[in-house]
């Protein structure tokens, strides 16, 4: 076949380069199932029986997957056990079996319509990482439409090492991988955060997903360039290209190999200015990570997944067990804990909410926490008693008034009297803030300071909402702006209130992960990043190659500048020439295609 030198763009999600062949996996169960009425009482017995055995070999089938994980991958065990767990799901299970029983459809159709119901649940949750959760549930789905049609899962026993392509992988195909059989894997689906993604990056296997038409532009045997740097695949590259991406994937593993020096050494700067450096995570798996690549706590802990993957409210004691594995891993570092963020429209429980028009504008967070504060107060408990297992910090989201953070620190003294008076040991001294990510929390840093006992600006809502740009919209995403003018004002002034008061500012969204950005929010003031564990080795080996004079005077510059094309245009000058080994490879311009 002609070179083509063809690119495909996708979106990063675990780094590397690689060079190989594709194997591309059949397109599984894609298609809408076939729908047809039952008219007999035997017919509804066959269907009913024909699901409850789809059912049990699947729950045989992800018991054995669990049992034959090696040693090294016992940490993603978890994910199989969740996936066993849903299988028995009464959204799926139970509504399967009442659609065949009662609408007389056959199994597919059935199963089809229930798994339909949860993904409307979840339409509308603007927050990724809750977004992605899905996943599990639809490989459940999937699993259990092949064994309905009798298909049986991929396996690579027997092959060399291959770059697979797929619509999407699940965790538990993930965790079959090893380095022998699967080079890196490309999807059309999927994002940085999900769990296949985070089981990539744990694996160190390199991963692009969200690449367009992949399974339709790629061939299986193909000869690939994958850059896990970049997000760009390219198809048949030509003898230069191939020599070119050899040398820069061997330059890579030595840089790679250098800036893992770092990782558990402190983030300070050459003049001595401390930073903590820590990680975002949600799921047991990231908290491994974490510890990994050097991670000085969490800076935030989402608690929404177990309220999304179980019909029932959680309990307190589910909610503790959840909260104190993490907080007894990363002992004796500091956990942070957010409170829920999710609104009760997105529970699979009895909550009964109307579908909000814009649910982002909506009932959710602090605000769905301080109507509904029996559930509220039951988190709280949790996270108090949790608070006796290790270093605990508790947070709320979504703050936009005074009044709101008044509210949910009075709710959390009061449940802290309830525990005492019943003899349950706890940090009494547990530190509460407010996550700034509204501009009215902006406007309101220099009172809310005096009611809370640090600030975290969580940048992924705070510059969508000061932009009016949904990043998840082709139409505006390139609008999303990090280094827009007008955040970073409302970032200094945020910190400048934190300064104020006294009281410490973390960094907790996207932006903080971003080494383009690292030097500039320094340079404001920010002292506390939390980020994904796989930016930490890189965060900070940044901080400790630069001076705290240095990076003040790249955020006076940037300060100064009108338009965010000119800042932009600053910053990756500056970057280009203090780190240019590091923007050789993670800021590597796409058209030049050169390493």
């Amino acid at each position: 076949m002609t070179s083509r030198n063809l690119i495909l763009q996708g979106i990063p999600a675990s780094p590397g380069i690689v060079l190989g062949r594709a194997k591309v996996l059949a397109e599984r169960l894609e298609s809408q199932p076939y729908c047809c009425l039952l008219y007999s009482p035997e017919e509804i017995n066959w269907e009913l029986d024909r699901f409850l055995e789809a059912v049990e070999q699947a729950e045989a089938d992800l018991f054995a997957l669990r049992d034959a994980l090696p040693p090294d991958y016992q940490e993603h065990a978890h994910l199989l056990d969740l996936q066993i767990l849903l299988l028995k799901e009464r959204m799926i299970f139970q509504e399967t079996q009442r659609l065949i029983q009662e609408e007389r459809y056959n199994a597919e159709w059935a199963l089809f319509q229930a798994w339909q119901k949860v993904r409307e649940l979840f339409q509308g949750i603007g927050d990724p990482y809750i977004k992605g959760r899905i996943q599990d549930v639809e490989e459940v789905y999937r699993r259990l439409q092949s064994n309905l049609a009798g298909k049986e899962a991929w396996n690579l026993s027997g092959e060399e090492p291959v770059i697979l392509v797929a619509r999407d992988l699940s965790p538990a195909e993930a965790t079959q991988m090893t380095s022998s059989q699967v080079l890196g894997f490309i999807t059309e689906r999927g994002g940085r955060t999900s769990h296949t993604a985070i089981i990539a990056q744990s694996l160190e296997i390199t991963a692009v997903v969200g690449v367009d038409f992949a399974t339709r532009e790629i061939a299986s045997g193909d000869q690939l360039i994958m850059d896990g740097l970049t997000g760009q695949i390219i198809l048949d590259p030509d003898e230069a290209l191939r020599c070119s991406y050899q040398a820069r994937k061997k330059d890579f593993e030595a840089f790679k190999g250098e800036v893992a020096l770092s990782s558990n050494q402190p983030a300070i700067t050459l003049d001595d200015y401390p930073t903590q450096i820590l990680a975002n995570i949600e799921l047991p798996e990231e908290v491994i990570l974490g510890l990994k690549y050097g991670a000085d706590g969490v800076g935030l802990l989402r608690t929404e997944f177990i309220y999304l993957r179980q019909r029932h409210l959680p309990t307190e004691e589910e909610l503790f067990e959840d909260y104190r594995r993490v907080v007894e891993a990363m002992a004796p570092r500091v956990v942070t804990i957010r409170t829920l963020y999710i609104g009760g429209d997105k529970f699979l429980s009895h909550l009964e909410y109307a579908p909000e028009m814009n649910p982002a504008l909506g009932l959710r967070a602090i605000r769905f926490c301080l109507k509904e504060q029996n559930i509220f107060r039951t988190q709280l408990k949790a996270i108090l008693r949790a608070s006796a297992c290790g270093r605990v910090r508790v947070m709320f989201p979504l703050i936009s008034s005074v009044r709101e953070l008044q509210e949910a620190r009075h709710l959390l003294n009061t449940v802290k009297q309830e525990l005492q008076e019943s003899g349950v040991p706890f940090d009494a001294q547990l530190p509460a803030g407010a996550m700034i990510e509204v501009p009215a929390a902006v406007t309101l840093a220099h009172l809310l300071a005096r009611e809370a006992d640090f600030f975290s600006i969580g940048t992924n809502d705070l510059i969508q909402y000061a932009l009016a740009i949904d990043r998840g919209n082709k139409q505006v995403a390139d609008m999303y702006q990090p280094l827009h003018p007008a955040v970073m004002r409302m970032i200094r002034e945020v910190v400048h209130a934190a300064r104020v008061a006294r009281i410490p500012v973390a960094m907790c969204g996207e932006m903080a992960g971003d080494p383009l950005y690292i030097p500039v929010l320094l340079g404001l003031g920010v002292a506390e990043l939390s980020m994904n564990a796989m930016a930490i080795p890189m965060a900070k080996h940044i901080i400790r190659m630069i001076t705290s004079g240095e990076a003040r005077k790249i955020a006076r510059h940037a300060l100064r500048l009108v338009t965010v094309e000119e800042v932009n245009d600053y910053v990756a000058r500056e970057m280009n020439r203090r780190f240019p080994e590091i923007f050789r490879f993670v800021h590597a311009l796409a058209a030049n295609l050169e390493p």
